[in-house]
């Protein structure tokens, strides 16, 4: 069987200070990582985040030693200016759910979140 690929939303926050945006896409495959199961994939600014349950499990047992509910996957994330950036997290409960966080300079944060279409024992 091969990985069926469906955008589940594609959506952009605008930057009026320079008339740029950043876009991200978030995309349910029917195949992901070496278990080939079910999973998201997130698309921002030339990089994907794969949330496919062996990676979820992992980010799961992290927040469980930080004791957080919301995870921040700081190297997946962008976070160069404190004005402006794209935050992902895992946001652990039932259902887990993928959180991404957009902020420009001339914006407010605008935060998106996805259900993930697994669940992971932790």
């Amino acid at each position: 069987m091969s990985n069926i690929k469906t955008v589940i939303e594609e959506w952009a926050v605008k930057d009026l200070e320079d008339g740029s945006s950043i876009t991200i896409q978030a995309v349910d495959c029917t195949e992901l990582g070496n278990e080939s199961k079910p999973g998201i994939q997130v698309y921002a600014m030339g990089s994907i985040v794969n949330y496919e349950p062996l990676s979820v499990e992992k980010w799961a047992y992290q927040a469980g030693k930080k004791a957080t509910t919301e995870y921040l996957l700081e190297d997946h994330s962008w976070m160069v200016h404190e004005d402006q950036y794209v935050k992902q997290y895992l946001i652990i409960g039932s259902p887990l759910k993928v959180r991404v966080t957009v902020k420009t300079r001339s914006s407010k944060p605008v935060t998106k979140e996805y259900p993930l279409p697994f669940e992971v024992g932790v």
